[in-house]
């Protein structure tokens, strides 16, 4: 059993946002086809690997005795929930404009469950394969955190003209990585703590994940039915890697040292403010907020009647 639960003084809660993707066109990010279907890989794919996550976590929540931890470990469950419902909207309107989504990421999902699923083991097994997923997601969820911070602090996409709905979409989902980075990697620490699995996990999860980015957006490349996609899928994404237009695929393997070192922990990753406050100022948590005070003002004027006669008289 690990240390007592000690992280930044920050609930970790479920935001109930919503997204218009109405307009959103099949390259919503203009003049960037290969660069566009890596990002769909982060809004199609990933929340595969985080709908198993949430699984892991619930399994392991009634063996957290730490209260603080416990009420993270909810919120993150929450959140990804959140997250599933946000990326499947769009997912639908991808596929409405004629992006064949759904084959690779039941397919992917079929992987997950069969690698990563409980196994329906009991007793000491189950509590080991338990601590191995946790370990290789507390890795997966550092790329997650260093590619939020990345979606965060690059102005290119905006730059380029990327569709607002699209943009807040991923912004809105990495600053949420960025404020949960640590919850994984805690639960893991909680319950086992081992280096060697660390390790070893830390290195399939970026190998993994690499071939995850690769595989998966080539599959959305050459399913893309646009006539001018171009070709050679394999230059255009190492072209939109190097302009800073998608994260650097090197990430992969640079975050090894750092993440491995002695005494790592994710909030050495840095301060959480640019999370914090996109989550905040973002277009969809606006809209919320707008929505709440206007169903706010509407009961407070139901509750204000004509004064009758004899109040009128009096």
């Amino acid at each position: 059993m690990g240390t007592a639960y000690a992280d930044q003084a920050h609930a970790i809660n479920a935001r109930d946002v919503s997204f218009d993707f109405d307009s959103v066109p099949m390259h919503y990010i203009p003049g960037e086809v290969m660069a566009t279907h890596i990002i769909n890989v982060m809004h199609l794919v990933l929340p595969e690997g985080e709908r198993a996550m949430a699984q892991a976590l619930a399994e392991a929540l009634p063996q957290i005795d730490d209260e603080r931890l416990r009420e993270e470990v909810r919120g993150f469950i929450g959140q990804e929930t959140m997250h599933a419902g946000s990326h499947e909207k769009a997912r639908r309107q991808l596929e409405s404009l004629g992006l064949e989504v759904g084959p690779m990421v039941d397919r992917v999902a079929w992987l997950i469950d069969r690698l990563l699923g409980d196994h329906g083991l009991s007793g000491r097994a189950r509590h080991e394969w338990l601590c191995e997923r946790l370990a290789l997601f507390a890795g997966m969820e550092h790329y997650t955190a260093v590619i939020g911070e990345w979606l965060l602090t690059n102005d290119k996409l905006a730059a380029k003209g990327m569709h607002p709905a699209m943009l807040d979409l991923v912004r809105w989902h990495g600053a949420e990585e960025v404020e949960h980075r640590s919850v994984v990697y805690d639960a893991y620490m909680h319950l086992d703590g081992g280096y060697a699995r660390k390790a070893r996990q830390a290195l399939i999860a970026s190998s993994g994940l690499l071939a995850l980015f690769v595989i998966s957006s080539a599959y959305l490349f050459q399913r893309d039915p646009s006539p001018n996609k171009g070709r050679w899928w394999p230059l255009q994404m190492a072209s939109a890697s190097l302009r800073g237009v998608v994260p650097n695929f090197t990430t992969f393997l640079t975050e090894i040292p750092r993440y491995l070192r002695p005494g790592f922990h994710p909030s050495q990753l840095g301060p959480m403010d640019n999370a914090l406050r996109y989550l905040a100022q973002s277009p969809a948590a606006r809209a919320v907020t707008e929505r709440s005070e206007g169903t706010m003002n509407t009961v407070a004027q139901a509750g204000v009647t004509e004064p009758s006669a004899s109040e009128a008289e009096s």
